[in-house]
């Protein structure tokens, strides 16, 4: 019966669960916004001259920064290493895509992008979690110091 209780009630402090519910995150939605910037990758030439310049840099360097964001910075979060650094550029990128790209749409068809932000936000604010290299490394640092 207690194992049902803890199933069904888990103590806010636990946080192997925590830690566990980040590491999926971070493994989910890392994997899933690389796939679309390897699209972007792949069809870079096709894509350079209509991809949107939102900021006014160019098509094909605005095409380089969210492939970077979206496969760089994945790589990144799917590790947990330099996480929060990382998520600024994913952050960055959903909200031109949120915001201004799908400016005039449905919240349906933008949906994604809103949910991506959500999500990078919140592991902004939680960090990496204990299975990550970032908690690796700075255990290391701590233990040397």
């Amino acid at each position: 019966m207690r194992n049902v209780i803890t199933i069904l009630f888990p103590c806010p402090a636990d946080s192997r669960r925590i830690n566990v519910a980040l590491l999926a995150l971070r493994l989910l939605f890392g994997a899933l916004f690389m796939v679309h910037g390897l699209s972007k990758l792949t069809g870079f030439i096709q894509m350079s001259s209509t991809f949107p310049d939102p900021l006014g840099i160019g098509r094909e360097f605005s095409l380089v920064l969210a492939i970077f964001g979206e496969v760089g910075c994945s790589i990144l979060l799917i590790l947990g290493l330099l996480t929060r650094l990382a998520l600024i550029p994913m952050v960055f990128t959903m909200c031109i895509a949120f915001f201004v790209i799908h400016a005039g749409v449905t919240f349906a068809a933008k949906e994604p992008a809103f949910t991506f932000l959500l999500t990078f936000v919140i592991l902004w604010i939680s960090g990496a979690g204990k299975y990550s290299l970032d908690y690796l490394i700075v255990n290391r640092i701590k233990k040397t110091c």
